[in-house]
């Protein structure tokens, strides 16, 4: 079976979500259907629907969870020796040649990307183009909006 890379925080991360889900919202749900159940007649019980709706996503997240936390290999930047190389779990501080604008990204796991956290999936085309390049080095990103220009300003392992 073959291994995802998922950062040491990001397992952290998934774990700490797979426990609230286990014993906070899934006994939550439950409540709400066993309530729901009392109000009669479940064809036409909207709270009833909705809690088992709710049920359902409880239950396929904490497969999922489960799924890739059991099928990962975690992988702990800070021990790596890189040597000043961009590779997964770094951040990577850019600079955008056309916006003139600093961004800065970790390269994650698939599962634990986040774009509103600046963490971007290892298979992404912008963390594809940086693997293997050093600070200072120029890459272009081929995106589906189109080519993107940046230069590397710093890789850090935190």
């Amino acid at each position: 079976m073959n291994q995802t890379p998922l950062t040491a925080a990001g397992a952290e991360r998934l774990k700490k979500e797979l426990q609230e889900l286990k014993t906070v919202r899934r006994p939550t749900v439950i409540e709400a259907i066993a309530v729901a159940r009392d109000h009669g007649d479940l064809k036409e019980n909207a709270e009833y629907h909705a809690a088992r709706e709710e049920q359902g996503f409880i239950e396929g997240r904490i497969k999922e969870l489960e799924s890739a936390i059991s099928n990962s290999q975690i992988i702990d930047v800070t021990k790596l020796n890189a040597n000043g190389r961009v590779v997964f779990g770094s951040t990577v501080d850019l600079f955008d040649v056309d916006t003139e604008e600093e961004v800065s990204y970790q390269i994650v796991g698939d599962i634990e990307a986040d774009i509103n956290e600046n963490r971007i999936a290892i298979s992404s085309p912008i963390a594809r183009a940086l693997i293997g390049k050093e600070e200072g080095e120029e890459v272009v990103v081929e995106a589906p909006a189109g080519s993107k220009e940046y230069v590397i300003s710093a890789v850090h392992y935190v």
